[in-house]
């Protein structure tokens, strides 16, 4: 089983690069942006606790995030692996990832970051909050809200995956298919 976690920050294309990586390596993908705003949109528990802080551009907090996501790994039991994307975003949720996994005889195969600058980020994100209707799109102070959070809670997990050997870091700008193409170098070299 193989199983990868994709991060970035907001904007770098996680969300684009996981519906091809899913497809051409037969990986169920879990989003947790994708899983709380169908929870949103449905007007459920998680949802309404999970949009107080969406709207404020904060990260969910962790043990609503693990508890979501091991519900949703639960409900693919043939999986032949997990595309992890938005989670683990903490150290804490990557030691209680690796707990469940390990729980299950499985482990995280590799981490893969797409890197980006911050203004082409930004820009990114203004341009899909005119069509997406997130609103944590469409304000430039919660987009560096959001970049200022992810600095300091998820940029940690690079040396956490650095030193199990499983970091993988991928320029996240050009076109999508050059991106794509990025990505499969390394994918390939993990099935």
């Amino acid at each position: 089983m193989i199983n990868i976690v994709l991060f970035g920050k907001p904007g770098a294309g996680k969300g684009t690069q996981a519906e091809f990586l899913k497809e051409k390596y037969n990986l169920v993908h879990l989003s947790t942006g994708d899983i709380f705003r169908f929870n949103i949109k449905n007007d459920t528990e998680l949802g309404k606790l999970a949009k107080t802080y969406m709207d404020k551009g904060d990260l969910v907090p962790d043990e609503l995030t693990i508890n979501m996501l091991q519900s949703e790994v639960d409900k693919n039991p043939n999986a032949a692996g997990f595309l992890f994307d938005g989670f683990p975003r903490t150290i804490a949720q990557a030691e209680a990832l690796d707990s469940f996994l390990e729980n299950k005889g499985q482990n995280i195969t590799a981490t893969v970051a797409l890197e980006a600058d911050d203004n082409i980020l930004v820009a990114r994100l203004l341009e899909r909050g005119k069509t997406s209707g997130r609103p944590d799109d469409q304000d430039e102070e919660k987009i560096r809200n959001r970049y200022e959070e992810y600095s300091q809670k998820t940029a940690p997990l690079m040396n956490y995956y650095k030193n199990q050997g499983k970091f993988y870091a991928v320029d996240g700008i050009g076109t999508i298919a050059e991106v794509n193409d990025r990505l499969n170098l390394i994918f390939d070299k993990l099935v």
